[in-house]
């Protein structure tokens, strides 16, 4: 300073004003910057959802109605089979009752001629010592036979036009036959010895229906032969 000769200014700095900045650089120097380092790859994430495993899903409006109408067709037709073996099944049962309940009526038909076959054969064994009895008896029997072929003449021409053909000539026959029988029986004087009751066919011959009997036979076999063939063949 002016004024102070010869004392020279020591300038003492401490350690933090050691540090000098460096100058900036200017605008015309080029800065020269290291390459960055690249970055580490990160790894992708997948976007995809995991959905955990479910039980089959149901399936589909297209699916359920392509697959229904199997079903259905399949209960149909095991509804339909069914239904058919109980038809026929039924039907089976139904056309055995009805066979069996023809031949017991044929039957019955058959032994209405034999009752009044037989006739004959009790007039000449009726008690000679109830003549008035007797006559009662014979006659109310004989009426009811009578009662019994008029109604199984009618039944079995509605059954079956051949069987009844077959049983109207059997009684025509029987009533011409056995009737004379009869007449005749009721003339001759009533049995009365064991060995009497034997009565030979020189007496009463009633063999002229033995041919319309098997005639009648035989139409009612055909009948039932018929019935017990399949609907479909007949």
């Amino acid at each position: 300073m002016n004024g102070v000769p010869g004392i020279g200014l020591e300038v003492v700095m401490t350690p933090a004003q050691t540090a000098v900045a460096l100058p900036a650089p200017s605008a015309s120097t080029s800065t020269v910057v290291p390459p960055a380092t690249p970055p580490a790859p990160v790894p992708a994430v997948s976007t995809a959802t995991v959905v955990p495993s479910a039980p089959p899903a149901v399936p589909a409006a297209a699916d359920a109605t392509s697959v229904w109408p199997a079903v259905v067709s399949g209960a149909f037709l095991a509804a339909a089979l069914t239904a058919a073996i109980n038809i026929w099944l039924a039907r089976r049962k139904s056309r055995e009752e009805e066979i069996s309940r023809l031949r017991t009526a044929f039957a019955e038909a058959f032994a209405a001629h034999s009752a009044y076959k037989e006739m004959p054969y009790a007039i000449r064994r009726r008690r000679g010592d109830a003549a008035a009895e007797e006559r009662v008896r014979l006659s109310e029997t004989l009426r009811e036979i009578q009662g019994n072929l008029s109604y199984h003449l009618a039944w079995t021409k509605i059954e079956s036009e051949a069987v009844g053909r077959a049983y109207a000539d059997l009684v025509q026959e029987l009533r011409k036959t056995a009737g004379a029988a009869m007449r005749a029986a009721w003339e001759a004087s009533p049995i009365e010895s064991d060995t009497a009751m034997n009565i030979p066919p020189a007496q009463i011959d009633l063999s002229a229906l033995q041919t319309l009997e098997t005639a009648y036979i035989a139409a009612v076999r055909e009948h039932l032969r018929t019935l017990k063939k399949p609907w479909w063949s007949r």
